[in-house]
């Protein structure tokens, strides 16, 4: 008889580990829990949650994991090895997440949509969020969310208040044990050779590669530098003789077409989808980025990362110890707003040359690591780190 509650058991063709299914089958693996996990949006929060995956497994040992977001941000999942099942929010997916049943739900989003989709799917216990039947209001599903829905709810204490990281702050509301575990995203081997094949295109072994992203998302556009702000600052990273490459989405070509005007700096591919975006990024060795996807990306891919902040709020992104976070001088700053007629902008209050400091302490940071094909650079000084200015990280 098939191993029908199997994790590679699927019932309408033969098992991808073995053609024979059964009991004594070495692969047979029987998930001991079932894990729905709700993250709709925005791409770069969904990136930013993989982080839970490790939290959730040491809970549930041996669990099968369904993570329900929306489209583009699939793409980034469906290679992960801890998550078994991908599914969006198009009607064919929902019909497939209408026939199965859960033990546990989490459910990330403060959002209408995430919480009809918990609510219209069989699961014994919920942890997050969950609307307010009457209402629509979005409330705690258990008491331990209370912290992280306040936050939300009093720009004090998200702004000023708080200094929990994100990770640790939903970690903490999903009642799973907070370990500041890092992102989770992975690459196919083919994904990894083509970024090989970018780095050696954009530089030689011994050149050091810095992308610069240079977009962000529509909803708080002033996470972005201006055009002259990008030029200004790469021509600054140019005098440390790293080769300078930039990174963005669809939305940014015509922009990056700006920036990169009389530089001779390359410009990665920007119309190929989110995974060719990670290639671009894991060609890098630095990268320097706005809070927007791009970081997220770098984060995950353990690269040295460079982060700037305008509107939003640089205690809620913890870089791992790799990297530096540059705050506005603007004293408006932190507002989340999503549109505003301040002059001089946030984003033009941004130093640049704590930026460069930041490449210039991620550039010891690598050579300390002696990777391997930067080995012949000379210029640089001897890795002595010291990222207490403009802080690697604030420990929770």
């Amino acid at each position: 008889m098939p191993e029908v509650l199997c994790r590679h058991f699927n019932g309408y063709k033969p098992c991808s580990q073995n053609a024979k299914c059964d009991s004594a089958c070495a692969f047979r693996s029987i998930p001991q829990a079932r894990i729905l996990i709700v993250h709709l949006g925005a791409i770069g929060a969904v990136v930013r949650s993989t982080s839970l995956l490790s939290a959730i497994n040491r809970k549930y040992p041996g669990s099968h994991i369904t993570w329900v977001t929306q489209r583009p941000s699939d793409q980034l999942l469906r290679e992960n090895s801890q998550i078994d099942r991908v599914l969006t929010t198009e009607r064919d997916d929902l019909l497939s997440l209408s026939c199965l049943e859960f033990d546990v739900g989490f459910c990330i989003d403060k959002s209408l949509v995430a919480a009809g989709i918990l609510k219209t799917t069989k699961v014994k216990k919920i942890f997050g969020f969950r609307a307010e039947t009457i209402t629509g209001a979005i409330v705690p599903a258990t008491d331990a969310a209370l912290p992280l829905w306040e936050i939300g709810l009093s720009n004090q204490k998200k702004f000023f208040d708080n200094k929990k990281p994100e990770t640790q702050l939903v970690t903490e509301a999903l009642e799973l044990e907070y370990c500041r575990d890092p992102y989770s995203l992975q690459l196919n081997k083919n994904e990894i050779q083509e970024s090989l094949n970018r780095r050696s295109a954009w530089a030689s072994p011994n050149e050091i590669v810095v992308g610069v992203n240079t977009g962000c998302s529509a909803i708080i556009p002033y996470k972005k530098l201006s055009v002259e702000a990008h030029r200004r600052m790469i021509q600054s990273l140019k005098s440390l003789g790293v080769k300078i490459v930039l990174l963005g989405g669809a939305e940014d070509k015509i922009r990056n077409e700006l920036i990169t005007k009389d530089l001779n700096i390359h410009a990665s591919p920007v119309d190929l989808g989110l995974r060719d975006g990670l290639v671009s990024v894991n060609a890098c060795d630095i990268v320097v980025s706005g809070d927007s996807l791009g970081m997220h990306m770098a984060i995950a891919l353990k690269k040295w990362t460079v982060a700037w902040f305008g509107p939003t709020c640089a205690h809620e992104i913890d870089i791992f110890d790799c990297g530096v976070r540059v705050q506005t001088s603007a004293s408006c700053s932190p507002c989340w707003r999503r549109s505003c007629q301040n002059s001089p902008m946030c984003y033009d209050l941004v130093d640049i040359s704590e930026i460069v400091t930041g490449v210039k302490k991620g550039i010891q940071w690598l050579m300390s690591y002696s990777i391997p094909h930067l080995s012949a650079i000379s210029y640089l000084p001897s890795p002595s780190l010291d990222t207490s200015k403009g802080s690697s990280q604030t420990s929770p």
